[in-house]
């Protein structure tokens, strides 16, 4: 028996308790709730056949970027597999089962095709256009992220139950192509149709950094709690964003009382959580700010990932822990991995390969005070760097840490070209960061001259 979910969309159940639960899915992944694995283990206990369930346990499993999760996604998938034998399916539910399999043979980029096909027929799924949202984060094609949503736009009207949680998906991917004025008006007005969509709220908090404008991001966070403070650790990164906030400001200390009280709250090991963490402890030190024994903590948990090789982004976080708590056998280890992984033929052995083994090097020479070294393989890596996925935001810390480099082994003009580039990225708004860089610089390039 076929019903139609919230979306409007087809699935292959026949109780509407299955159903219920499979529409609890829905809403959990579009606004990040924490019960969003609770209503998927719910339909399938009623409907142990449901073929698109266990496709999208694969999926969400794939998503968390951990190695152990990868034998659990292939049981998923061949019990997707199983159950289409079983029980006649829909084509959404055969591109779901398809993109779990090519993501699995090593191309998320095949797996984004598939699900692309399914909104080619289904545009108002907006599910399966989340799914292709987050895959395409995490290979940092925001371009692609803003084409994917726009395309199905249209079959998203005002009475469309999930409107404003793709409204929050645009207003991200407008703001990660540098359309900030429109970015910032989708969101705050898909907030309305959606109050609880952290992401689309987060997407507002990225176009506040991203012009300077902290205590307007501040006022946004703090004022609509309702649409993070339920949410699963994505809530985590809510509070990282207010901290960076903070530290446009100045406020140093409020920005580290976060990190301690709400950022790292929960000791989790989640890639996600140890990014927030590492680089804005990252930020913080190259403010000059001491940060005691914070490393240690996270390094514990990064040295157990060094072969995930799962996501660069994901790699590179873990390094800044290790490098942070002076884990020299574990830095190595992670840099011949890297070496491994780029003989390996996947869209993510392609990553570690450009931009991935530069900016390591990169990072293990900052860590050493090798100036010199850091700045010449992080600016070598640069053009690439979001393709290892994440936000500019995110990416940012990176940025920063080469133009620091730079400014220590005196690359004047490089370190000036690539400030000027950070600015044009950023729409010409000069943050904290720019502002006390570039009057480094002149204060170094003065020094020189003398």
């Amino acid at each position: 028996m076929i019903k139609n979910d919230i979306c409007g969309c087809p699935v292959t159940l026949t109780s509407s308790v299955a159903l219920e639960a499979w529409n609890g899915v829905i809403h959990g992944l579009l606004s990040h709730g924490r019960e969003t694995p609770v209503h998927l283990g719910r339909a399938m206990d009623e409907e142990p056949d449901f073929a698109m369930g266990h496709a999208a346990r694969g999926l969400f499993c794939l998503m968390t970027g951990r190695a152990e999760v990868i034998a659990p996604a292939h049981a998923a998938l061949a019990a997707a597999r199983t159950a289409a034998q079983n029980t006649p399916v829909t084509m959404r539910e055969t591109g779901w089962i398809n993109a779990l399999a090519r993501w699995l043979e090593g191309s998320p980029t095949g797996a984004i095709a598939c699900v692309e096909e399914v909104l080619s027929a289904l545009p108002h799924d907006t599910l399966s256009a989340k799914l292709s949202h987050g895959i395409r984060f995490m290979l940092g094609d925001s371009a692609g992220m803003r084409r994917s949503i726009e395309r199905v736009l249209p079959a998203h009207n005002n009475s469309h139950p999930c409107v404003g949680y793709l409204m929050g998906c645009h207003a991200f991917t407008l703001e990660e192509t540098g359309d900030y004025e429109q970015a910032e008006r989708i969101g705050r007005r898909g907030l309305m149709f959606a109050p609880d969509d952290a992401w689309g709220l987060h997407a507002v908090a990225h176009v506040c950094d991203m012009t300077a404008r902290a205590a307007d991001g501040i006022a946004l966070i703090e004022g609509n709690t309702a649409a993070w403070e339920g949410s699963n650790n994505f809530r985590y990164h809510v509070w990282w964003h207010k901290a960076l906030l903070h530290i446009e400001r100045g406020e140093f200390d409020v920005a580290l009382g976060l990190y301690d009280a709400q950022i790292r709250a929960d000791k989790t090991d989640d890639y996600r959580d140890i990014s927030n963490a590492t680089s804005l402890l990252m930020r913080l030190e190259l403010e000059g700010m001491d940060i005691g024994p914070r490393w240690e903590e996270l390094a514990d948990f990064s040295e157990n990932r060094v072969e995930d090789g799962c996501l660069v982004f994901a790699d590179l976080h873990y390094l800044l822990a290790l490098t942070g708590a002076d884990r020299g056998p574990a830095r190595d280890a992670m840099t011949a991995r890297f070496a491994r992984d780029c003989a390996k033929s996947t869209d993510m052995a392609a990553r570690v390969d450009a931009p991935g083994t530069a900016a390591l090097a990169g990072l293990n020479a900052f860590s050493e005070g090798k100036y010199d070294t850091a700045f010449l393989n992080l600016a070598a890596a640069r053009p690439l760097m979001p393709t290892i996925g994440g936000s500019y935001a995110q990416r940012d810390v990176f940025e920063r840490m080469t133009i620091d480099a730079g400014l220590r082994a005196g690359y004047y003009d490089a370190t000036k070209a690539i400030l000027h580039d950070r600015l044009k990225q950023r729409g010409g708004h000069i943050d904290r960061f720019a502002a006390t860089r570039f009057e480094r610089l002149n204060t170094a390039r003065d020094i020189a001259a003398e």
